[in-house]
């Protein structure tokens, strides 16, 4: 196994999974290689359109909520890509809270508030009339994803993977 693979958590938001009556682990992993075509042009896509979501983050549109970074966290080999909600621009960088329990790194931990930079920001999302707006990363992980569980995430949190 190859531990600097890519490691996401599908996982939105342990809040909002609480009011599910379905029992899922939302603390869900899915392992993808670093050299994945698909999820590497996920990534690019949601760098190249950080300022635009940073711009609609600030301006808080009517309609919109639960605004997120995914970041990507070391620990030694082990790597993993977690969401920040809420999160806030400092200075030098950003920080925001934890919204996943880790599977593979030990140096963070869910709930725990941290700091970061925009290099490690690997994507960004919302919610607007009930659809994931932006989440480039989890519509590439749907399709190594198990059946059930993106049919899951698809119904449950209003993913549609448009381009």
């Amino acid at each position: 196994m190859n531990h600097r693979a890519y490691v996401a958590a599908v996982g939105l938001l342990i809040f909002v999974a609480a009011a599910n009556a379905q029992t899922r682990d939302h603390n869900e992993i899915v392992r993808v290689p670093n050299e994945d075509p698909e999820m590497a042009t996920a990534i690019a896509k949601a760098r190249a359109t950080l300022d635009d979501f940073l711009v609609l983050w600030r301006a808080q549109p009517s309609g919109a909520s639960d605004y997120k970074l995914k970041v990507r966290i070391s620990d030694g080999e082990n790597s993993e890509h977690f969401w920040v909600q809420p999160f806030r621009p400092l200075n030098s960088g950003f920080e925001g809270i934890l919204a996943n329990e880790p599977k593979l790194v030990k140096n963070v931990r869910g709930g725990q508030r941290i700091t970061f930079q925009r290099g490690d920001i690997t994507d960004w999302g919302y919610v607007r009339g009930g659809k994931q707006i932006g989440s480039f990363t989890v519509c590439a992980l749907f399709k190594r994803a198990p059946k059930e569980q993106v049919e899951y995430y698809r119904k449950n949190y209003g993913f549609t993977c448009e381009p």
